[in-house]
């Protein structure tokens, strides 16, 4: 029977501190029915990634050296100093270590990370994407990140040597882009609006074609960016000889009392599961709006808006058939997805504060008093209901957090901005 370590205990009056042993007991053996729950969490139950039928060359090498190249290219920047590295940073898991991601500007939203996001069906807190590749554009165009518009990312991809021959080996020759104006987007500043306007389709088309492509290869690229095996993974694969609870060395008792809890006491897995510690849904757990703003509508509004999306699966510029777009068609749109926001991966989580929507919780022990807490949604109700964990319990959790850091298994080459020279 194996026990957890020494606990202080104060004694009040005197001012006398007692130290004893309080023992925990942890069962000699996981139930056949915990065994199986702990291994399909596992990295190696990870299945490959699916086709993308939206994206063409999402598997394509070149697509993902020309994606390379894009993801830490700061000309894609209205002020040239942004690039998609600025606010996912390689050292920190693709993430920026930062409340709210700053760019040109300050966001309104904290920067996840993007380790293992292509597994994912939705993108965005709110699911206001269908595909990766529609993900990546909407930054370039926005005032507080890159701040630029389609027609100058168009024009740079197409003026730039390196980057026309990669273009046009992967996608043919670029159609004609107009010439007497400099910016066009039917969403930036006035001026680009103003010049959008006055195109007629087919050059809004040539436009958007280019737009298409570039999210394209950022996509391709970033399917390369996925998470290494943990010393949970080993913990969990040794169950696979044995289900003794000290049948391996990977992680401390404490560790595993706080894998006990997030499978059962703590509910965690209801929404943290699979080898991604995420069941890519959408869930409202009573987490605060930002301070000064109004509760964001969430999931309600995401899905709303990646059906209005002209780069959607079901766009002019998508490679899928419509039976392709299931999902996009089907997903759920009812009222209990107001202030629903998607549950993030696990994997890392130890060195990816702060955590939430709006970078709201600075550190994993505020995070696991949230839940434990489970206060009162501003809008709609709170799934999650409190736990009534005792503090040594919420310790055990957060220590089990840190079992889930470990090196990507992303060649190196793609973690660093490459030699503009090659």
């Amino acid at each position: 029977m194996k026990t957890i370590a020494s606990i202080a205990l104060v004694a009040l009056g005197l001012g006398v501190v007692a130290w004893n042993t309080l023992s925990v007991p942890l069962p000699d053996n996981w139930s056949d029915q915990e065994s199986a729950l702990i291994q399909s969490m596992a990295l190696s139950q990870l299945p490959a990634l699916t086709p993308d039928p939206s994206n063409a060359v999402a598997d394509s090498s070149l697509a993902a050296e020309l994606g390379h190249r894009l993801y830490f290219d700061t000309r894609l920047s209205g002020s040239n100093t942004v690039a998609c590295a600025t606010c996912h940073k390689p050292e920190l898991y693709f993430t920026d270590g930062l409340a709210l991601a700053v760019g040109v500007g300050i966001g309104e939203r904290h920067a996840p990370s993007l380790v293992g996001l292509s597994h994912s069906p939705w993108y965005y807190w709110d699911g206001r994407k269908d595909s990766q590749w529609a993900q990546a554009l909407a930054p370039l165009e926005s005032s507080h990140e890159h701040n630029t518009d389609r027609l100058s990312v168009s024009k740079l991809v197409t003026s730039d040597p390196l980057y026309l021959s990669l273009y046009t080996t992967l996608f043919g020759p670029p159609p004609e882009l107009p010439q007497t104006i400099d910016s066009a987007s039917p969403l930036t500043s006035s001026q680009a609006i103003e010049n959008w306007n006055q195109l007629d389709i087919k050059q809004r088309t040539a436009i958007n074609t280019v737009f298409a492509n570039v999210g394209k290869a950022l996509a391709a690229y970033q399917r390369k960016l996925l998470p290494g095996a943990s010393r949970f993974d080993d913990y969990a694969e040794s169950l696979l000889q044995s289900n003794a609870i000290d049948g391996s060395d990977a992680l401390s008792d404490e560790e595993i009392a706080g894998l006990r809890l997030f499978i059962g006491k703590g509910q965690c897995v209801s929404c943290h599961n699979g080898p991604l510690f995420t069941n890519h849904d959408f869930h409202n757990t009573g987490v605060l709006s930002l301070s000064g703003n109004l509760p964001p509508m969430g999931r309600y509004d995401g899905i709303r808006l990646a059906r209005e999306d002209e780069f959607n699966c079901l766009g002019d510029y998508s490679d899928a058939e419509a039976a392709d777009c299931v999902e996009l068609r089907f997903a759920r749109d009812t009222n209990e997805l107001v202030g629903a926001h998607k549950t993030p991966t696990l994997r890392n989580v130890s060195e990816t504060a702060p955590y939430m929507h709006g970078g709201q919780l600075k550190t994993l022990q505020e995070v696991m008093q949230h839940y434990n807490e489970a206060p009162v949604s501003m809008l709609s109700h709170n799934e999650a209901k409190p736990l009534g964990l005792r503090p040594v319990e919420l310790r055990q959790l957060e220590a089990f957090m840190h079992s889930l850091t470990a090196p990507l298994t992303t060649d190196s080459r793609w973690l660093a901005s490459p030699d503009p020279t090659q």
